[in-house]
C-alpha cells in the first residue's frame, strides 16, 4: 500500500515537473517573439538573428527559446556567469537590467548587444532573463574584417546598469546613440530588450504564483541533471577514441585551416582545435566562447539533439583552442566579422563524428551566411562624386541575410537557400527595399551548384542587388567557399564555389570593404553543399525530377 502510495505521489511530482518545464520553453518563447514584435531592428524582427533564456540565480542556463542562433544561445549560457561576477545577486534590485556588448564576455563581436535581467518574487531573486540581439550599427568602420583591432570595430559597452531599478540611464544612452549611424533605431532596439526581458519575467513570476513555488531551485536542479544524465548516455553509446579532420577555409588574404581532434572517453566528448591558422590580422577571428558555441552545436546535431540544449546537457562537452589561434584571441584583436570563420565549425566538428557514426552526419554545407551589409549617403557619394538628381542623400545601412545549400543527409538531399549552421533567415525582399533605395533585381536557386551523389546537396543562390538611383554604394563583403568548395561525403560530389563579382564586370573580393559604382549590379553566386554516396547510385526519377526543376542545366 505504501509503495502505491509513493509510486504515485512521484508520478504526480514528475507531471508537475513537466507541466513546469513546459512553460518555461513556453515563456522563453514568448521572450524571442516579444524580441521580434518590438525590435527596430530587421535582422531581429525579420530574420531571428538573437537569443532569449532562462538562468537561475547562480547563472546556470534552464531554458532557451528555439527561436535564435546558436553562436547567440550558447555564448549568451557562458556569458550570464560574467554579469554575476559583476554584480553578485546581493547587490540587485527589482527593475535592474544589465548590459554589453563585450566580445569577451558575449557572443564574440560588439554588434551584438546582451542585456540581463534579474527576476523577483517575494523581494528574493529566484531567476535572470537574458537575451542578445544583433545590432545592424555600433559605430566604427561598420560591419566587416577590415578593422586592424576591436578599437577599429565599434563602441564598447562594459558590464554595466542599463537601468538601475526602473530608472533607464539616459548617460549611457547618449553616448551610444552620439557614436552610431541610426542612433534613433539603436536605442529603440535596446530598450526593446528590456521589455521583452520584463514580459517575460511577469509571465514568470505569474507562473510561480499559480504553482505556489517560491523559488526555482528544485525545478532548475532537476533540469540540469536530466538534461546531463541524458547526455551522458547517448554519448556512452559512441565507441571511446580520438578521430581528426580539417576543415579548409578561403581566410582573407590566405587560406584558413580548422584543425579539430573530438576525443570521447566515458561519459564525455572532448574537442581540441590545437594545430588550427593562427590569428589573422583582419577581423576574422573567434574569442573562445564563440569558438565553444558552435563547436557545442555541430556536437549537439548529432548526439543527444532531442536532450534540452542548457547548462546541464553543455557541460557534459569540453571544448578548447589555443591561445593566439584564430580560434581563440585576446584583446585587442579584431573579431567583427567572427562569423566568417565560427560558422565552419560544425562542420569540422561534424567531420569528426562521420568517422564514427556515418549514419547520422551530413556532408559539408557552405554553412557561413552570405550576409551583404551595404552603406549608402553622403560619404559614398562623394567617394564617386556622384551627384543625385533629387538632392536626396539619406544615409542607409543595410544587412540582408542569404544562404548557400546545406550538406545532403544520409538519406535525403540537402536543403536549398537554407541557414544552417546560423538559423537565421532571410529577411523579404519588401523589407528590404522599403529601408532604402536598394533593388534586389534578382533573387533565384543556383543551378548545377548542388554537389551530386546518391543524395545530391542543397543548393545555393543567384542573387542580384543594385539601386533605384543607380547611385553608389559600400559593399562589406564577408563571403568563403569562393575557393574551397563544401566537400562531399562517401564519395559525393562536391558543391559550387561562390562569387562575388559586378554584374557582367569585374570579379570582387569575398572579404573587405568595396565601392559598387553608379549604375552597376553586385552579381553573388552563393555556394551549394556537398553530395553524399556516389551519383551512380541516385535514384534515376530524382534526376529526372532535378531536371524538370530546373536544378540541373543539362
Amino acid at each position: 500500500m505504501n509503495d502505491n502510495i509513493e509510486n504515485f505521489e512521484s508520478s504526480l511530482k514528475d507531471i508537475q515537473f513537466q507541466v513546469i518545464w513546459r512553460r518555461l520553453i513556453s515563456i522563453v518563447e514568448e521572450q524571442a517573439r516579444t524580441l521580434m514584435k518590438t525590435a527596430f531592428s530587421p535582422v531581429v524582427r525579420e530574420s531571428g538573428d538573437l537569443s532569449a533564456a532562462l538562468f537561475d540565480p547562480s547563472g546556470r542556463m534552464l531554458a532557451q527559446a528555439i527561436t535564435g542562433t546558436p553562436g547567440h544561445v550558447n555564448s549568451t549560457a557562458a556569458a550570464v556567469p560574467h554579469f554575476l561576477n559583476d554584480y553578485p545577486p546581493e547587490t540587485l534590485s527589482p527593475g535592474d537590467h544589465l548590459i554589453t556588448n563585450d566580445p569577451w564576455i558575449a557572443s564574440g563581436h560588439l554588434h551584438d548587444v546582451t542585456v540581463v535581467s534579474p527576476v523577483f518574487l517575494y523581494n528574493k531573486l529566484v531567476a535572470l532573463f537574458a537575451c542578445t540581439c544583433h545590432q545592424l550599427d555600433i559605430g566604427g568602420l561598420g560591419q566587416g574584417p577590415d578593422g586592424k583591432s576591436v578599437f577599429e570595430e565599434g563602441l564598447c559597452i562594459p558590464i554595466m546598469k542599463l537601468v538601475d531599478q526602473g530608472k533607464v540611464n539616459e548617460d549611457l544612452l547618449k553616448i551610444i546613440k552620439n557614436n552610431v549611424r541610426t542612433p534613433y533605431e539603436v536605442q529603440g532596439d535596446i530598450l526593446s530588450y528590456v521589455a521583452a526581458n520584463e514580459t517575460s519575467a511577469a509571465n514568470l513570476q505569474a507562473m510561480m504564483a499559480e504553482y505556489e513555488l517560491e523559488n526555482l531551485e528544485l525545478t532548475g536542479n532537476e533540469i540540469i541533471q536530466r538534461s546531463l544524465a541524458g547526455m551522458q548516455d547517448e554519448i556512452r553509446k559512441l565507441p571511446d577514441g580520438t578521430t581528426h579532420n580539417t576543415v579548409s577555409l578561403d581566410g582573407y588574404d590566405k587560406p584558413v585551416e580548422i584543425v579539430c581532434a573530438v576525443t570521447i572517453e566515458d561519459s564525455e566528448i572532448r574537442v581540441d582545435f590545437a594545430g588550427s591558422t593562427e590569428a589573422s590580422t583582419k577581423g576574422i577571428n573567434l574569442v573562445l566562447n564563440y569558438t565553444q558555441a558552435y563547436a557545442n552545436y555541430g556536437i549537439r546535431c548529432v548526439v543527444g539533439s532531442h536532450i534540452p540544449n542548457n547548462s546541464g546537457s553543455l557541460s557534459a562537452i569540453k571544448i578548447d583552442a589555443p591561445e593566439g589561434s584564430i580560434l581563440n584571441v585576446q584583446r585587442p584583436w579584431p573579431v567583427c566579422a567572427r562569423h566568417i570563420i565560427g560558422q565552419f565549425l560544425p562542420d569540422a566538428v561534424m567531420g569528426c563524428l562521420a568517422q564514427i557514426i556515418p549514419e547520422r552526419v551530413p556532408a559539408e554545407g557552405a554553412s557561413c551566411l552570405w550576409g551583404v551589409q551595404v552603406r549608402g549617403g553622403p560619404e559614398v557619394d562623394a567617394a564617386c562624386d556622384y551627384q543625385r538628381d533629387d538632392g536626396d542623400a539619406s544615409r542607409y545601412e543595410i544587412l540582408i541575410f542569404n544562404s548557400g545549400g546545406t550538406g545532403a543527409r544520409p538519406e535525403q538531399d540537402g536543403m536549398s537557400a537554407t541557414g544552417f549552421p546560423s538559423g537565421v533567415k532571410s529577411m523579404p525582399i519588401e523589407v528590404v527595399e522599403n529601408m532604402g533605395p536598394v533593388v534586389i533585381w534578382k533573387k533565384e536557386l543556383r543551378p548545377d551548384s548542388a554537389g551530386q551523389g546518391r543524395w545530391r546537396g542543397g543548393l545555393g543562390q543567384i542573387i542580384e542587388i543594385g539601386t533605384t538611383d543607380e547611385s553608389p554604394f559600400l559593399l562589406f563583403a564577408m563571403f568563403d567557399r569562393t575557393i574551397h568548395s563544401a566537400q562531399g561525403r562517401a564519395g559525393g560530389k562536391d558543391g559550387a564555389t561562390g562569387v562575388v563579382r559586378i554584374k557582367g564586370g569585374r570579379d570582387l573580393q569575398p572579404k573587405g570593404a568595396q565601392l559598387i559604382k553608379p549604375g552597376e549590379r553586385l552579381e553573388l553566386l552563393v555556394p551549394g553543399g556537398g553530395g553524399f554516396g556516389s551519383e551512380n547510385e541516385r535514384d534515376k526519377s530524382l534526376i529526372k525530377q532535378d531536371s524538370l526543376e530546373g536544378y540541373l542545366s543539362t
